[in-house]
């Protein structure tokens, strides 16, 4: 085995060398023939691209040489321990970073074309080579290899991407509603980069005519948070559907959390409703979490639209050994919409300064973007733009926003 470097600063083109790739090119040339070996060399050391070669006569030793930094390997298909697309197979697992550009007799020049389509990225024939032609075609392997990988790393990134969105959407809930009298609207909008779920979690499901929802809030926004704020979601739609009581929900939630928590400090704030079959009242549970927001027709709530009164409220999921979540019965207007929202949204600053939205704030705004009954199903994102725009951009926590909404009988005619 033998190595040499050659130090021309300059590339092809007369050039600096791209600092990307400062420092010779690493090269392995795997030839059992001196006489061949001898002219690779001196074509090499007349070029205008520093490369750095290392000699070595069969693949046994090629073995051995082969490491992360080589980036191009000159391989002979005859060689005294591999003939053919032999050795071409084992550089190409045993170097899968390195461009491999074999080397042909005149005669058996076709060997090139299979080598090329079993994975080299050139093939060169002996003796009808100069030294620009090699230093050129070593170039241009490297690059060729180096622009595959990068296209594979995208194409798997994008796999991978294209897998998680699925399975993120699939985690999203699919509302239970048979009551074309109530509308359900909701915008979604996670904290993390690139994510479609977050900590947040809401569901609707009609049962027996009572039409439940939930809305609530695992505490951080990361992906642990999201596998837990799917973990509730899915047992509360199990407990609604199995016929608990609305009053045993939250502590098997509560429960929940304690046991599946990534973290002994991590916690959940929730806030469920419960309609009335006649949809004339409803009883609200709060874990920690603001009460919703009530639009209904101008004159039945000041402005039409107000914060319902939060009553008493117990503790949030897993923040306390053993917490007592009360119903408050909430009356509701013949028209009406509930907006359950979690903290993401009035945590929204407005303006370049420190002062956040607040609760009321959102209140005023909501005020400002209500669109009349019956409610549109665009409505929720137009809301999320606005608080948006009030932030000057993305909102840095996670932010749900789900709208139940109800239209009397005359004004849905």
């Amino acid at each position: 085995m033998s190595a040499a470097t050659y130090p021309p600063t300059h590339g092809l083109s007369g050039r600096p060398v791209d600092p990307a790739d400062a420092g010779p090119v690493r090269v392995i040339l795997v030839e059992d023939d001196h006489g061949d070996a001898f002219l690779v060399e001196e074509l090499l050391a007349g070029a205008r691209v520093a490369f750095e070669l290392t000699w070595v006569q069969n693949l046994a030793d090629a073995t051995s040489a082969l490491d992360s930094g080589v980036r191009c390997v000159l391989l002979d298909l005859n060689l005294p321990d591999a003939t053919g697309m032999e050795g071409l197979t084992k550089v190409l697992e045993l170097a899968p970073q390195a461009a491999v550009i074999v080397l042909t007799g005149l005669a058996d020049e076709h060997r090139g074309v299979e080598a090329v389509a079993a994975g080299a990225e050139d093939y060169l024939v002996k003796g009808q080579v100069d030294g620009e032609l090699l230093a050129r075609a070593i170039r241009f392997a490297v690059e060729r290899k180096r622009a595959d990988s990068a296209a594979l790393r995208l194409r798997e990134a994008e796999m991978l991407a294209s897998e998680n969105a699925r399975m993120e959407r699939a985690l999203l809930p699919t509302p239970l509603l048979h009551d074309d009298r109530v509308h359900f609207a909701h915008a979604y909008r996670p904290g993390r980069r690139m994510a479609l779920l977050g900590g947040d979690f809401f569901d609707v499901i009609e049962r027996d005519g009572s039409v439940f929802a939930l809305i609530g809030d695992v505490s951080g926004h990361g992906p642990d948070e999201a596998a837990l704020g799917v973990c509730l979601r899915i047992a509360w739609r199990t407990l609604v559907l199995s016929g608990v009581p609305a009053d045993g929900m939250l502590p098997v939630l509560d429960m929940l959390v304690v046991r599946e928590r990534h973290s002994p400090f991590a916690f959940a704030t929730v806030c469920m409703v419960v309609i009335s079959p006649d949809r004339g009242s409803a009883d609200m549970y709060l874990a920690g979490h603001p009460s919703p927001i009530l639009v209904s027709e101008p004159g039945l709530v000041a402005g039409g639209v107000g914060q319902l009164p939060m009553g008493p409220r117990g503790p949030a999921l897993g923040f306390l050994p053993e917490g007592h979540w009360p119903a408050v019965p909430v009356p509701l207007p013949p028209s009406w919409a509930l907006l359950l929202f979690t903290d993401g949204l009035f945590e929204a600053r407005t303006g370049n300064g420190p002062d956040r939205l607040g609760e009321e704030g959102l209140v005023d705004l909501i005020a400002r973007h209500h669109p009349g009954f019956p409610v549109g199903i665009s409505w929720p994102e137009t809301l999320l733009d606005a608080v948006e725009e009030q932030n000057g951009g993305a909102l840095a926590d996670d932010a749900a926003l789900v709208v139940l909404s109800h239209a009397a009988e005359e004004e849905v005619r």
